[in-house]
């Protein structure tokens, strides 16, 4: 499900945007031949006949004429940490929802996603530091106030921050004691020479026995395949200010082969690391976030 800025300033409620994105992702699965990973995904196990109705989801029944039942799981099943990169060039493009906005709303949906399923969730922001730290709980106090989080990430003005990815992902690797399930938003734009270094810092995480889910977000349209107008631009680097002044129509061609190499090598050296590379683009629908991350959750248990 996508929605645009202005919906979401619309709705004004972070939490009920992303209790509406989950459900309705809930419901898709549902209507489709994938009723086993529908039902492990939603909490609910087939109705058997002859036993008590009384945990019957009549909600789920209306939508889908099936009978579920709600499972009851005292125990959590998994510890996610989810962290996002909050520095300068998230917030491109500035016109329209923004790779920071995006990331803002899918971590919303997973933590609401995940405390649907009893998971445990805290929250990572960073920029060249870390900027909110949340512990790792499953109370509904705590999605709570991760909510309240998200709620101000939303709204933040942009401001001039460098990025760190590398040091940040050391520093994550040490904190994170017990094994758990690390999410990653982030473009992945650091200095190029750097490149080594965010590989050494994955490799960190993957020592401390973590998993790893990275969504590398973009803005697929500009970002790779260079889609502007036939005329002349001054491009500002969003973390230097550095300007450069061309015409696209004069790059584009060398830069999308540029760029195809660059991800090429990412997914590669992740692939290595046994860490799951997701492209998220920021114009396409938020489903694919909660269903990537569904895949990793069931390959987890």
């Amino acid at each position: 499900m996508a929605f645009s800025l202005d919906e979401i300033k619309q709705f004004g409620n972070i939490e009920l945007l992303a209790k509406q994105m989950v459900e309705g992702f809930i419901t898709g699965l549902h209507k489709s031949p994938y009723h086993g990973f529908s039902v492990e995904f939603a909490e609910h196990r087939l109705y058997n006949t002859g036993e008590s109705t009384r945990h019957v989801d009549w909600k789920i029944y209306a939508k889908t004429d099936r009978l579920y039942t709600k499972r009851y799981e005292e125990e959590t099943n998994l510890r996610c940490q989810l962290i996002i990169d909050q520095s300068s060039s998230m917030y491109y493009p500035e016109a329209t929802l923004g790779k920071m906005k995006f990331s803002v709303m899918a971590g919303a949906a997973l933590a609401y996603l995940m405390h649907k399923q009893r998971d445990a969730v805290g929250l990572h922001t960073f920029s060249d530091k870390l900027e909110i730290e949340t512990p790792i709980k499953s109370s509904a106090s705590h999605i709570h106030k991760l909510f309240i989080q998200f709620d101000h990430l939303l709204k933040k003005e942009k401001t001039s921050q460098r990025t760190n990815v590398a040091g940040i992902l050391h520093q994550l690797a040490e904190k994170i004691h017990r094994r758990s399930l690390v999410v990653i938003f982030s473009d992945m734009f650091d200095n190029a020479n750097n490149d080594s270094e965010i590989m050494a810092a994955l490799q960190h995480l993957k020592h401390k026995r973590h998993e790893v889910l990275l969504f590398h977000v973009t803005d697929h349209k500009t970002e790779l395949d260079f889609e502007f107008d036939d005329r002349p631009y001054e491009f500002t680097d969003a973390e230097t200010k550095e300007k450069v002044r061309l015409n696209p129509a004069a790059i584009k061609k060398d830069f999308k082969k540029r760029m195809a190499n660059y991800h090429h090598e990412l997914y590669l050296k992740c692939a290595k690391l046994k860490i799951d590379l997701i492209e998220a683009n920021i114009n396409e629908s938020f489903d694919e976030i909660l269903k990537a991350y569904l895949i990793k959750r069931q390959k987890m248990r």
